[in-house]
């Protein structure tokens, strides 16, 4: 049986969180969840997941923020990043674009919101 992945899901929005992480888990990977940037960066001192699901807008450090933290340090540089945000349908009254999110280091870019079998599609191509 091959062995289960481990994914960490940085979100802000609660109810997202707990409805992504069963769609995960129902697809058998094993989920840590944070609910900011800094939260992030602390579990992973002490977590080393195969793949991180980082939301974009998040209050204290944003996803373009935390994954250029993780791109750039020696021990997560090697961990896909797949950042997921609602910007893309306020492109025009935020900060954050598209354009950005491509700019960053980033393994993938999911607008929300993200159908299911769209988020599995692209997770499964992260982990190989």
């Amino acid at each position: 049986m091959a062995e289960q992945k481990n994914i960490m899901l940085v979100d802000d929005d609660p109810d997202f969180v707990e409805a992504v992480k069963a769609v995960l888990e129902a697809a058998n990977y094993k989920v840590s969840v944070a609910y900011d940037g800094e939260e992030c960066l602390a579990k992973l001192a002490s977590e080393t997941p195969d793949l991180i699901i980082l939301d974009v807008m998040m209050p204290g450090k944003d996803g373009y923020e935390v994954c250029e933290k993780l791109k750039n340090a020696d021990r997560t540089m090697e961990i896909p990043v797949i950042l997921l945000t609602g910007v893309a349908s306020r492109v025009s009254t935020s900060k954050y674009t598209h354009q950005m999110g491509m700019m960053t280091s980033a393994d993938d870019y999911i607008p929300k919101p993200v159908q299911p079998n769209e988020l599995l599609t692209r997770v499964r191509a992260q982990l190989g």
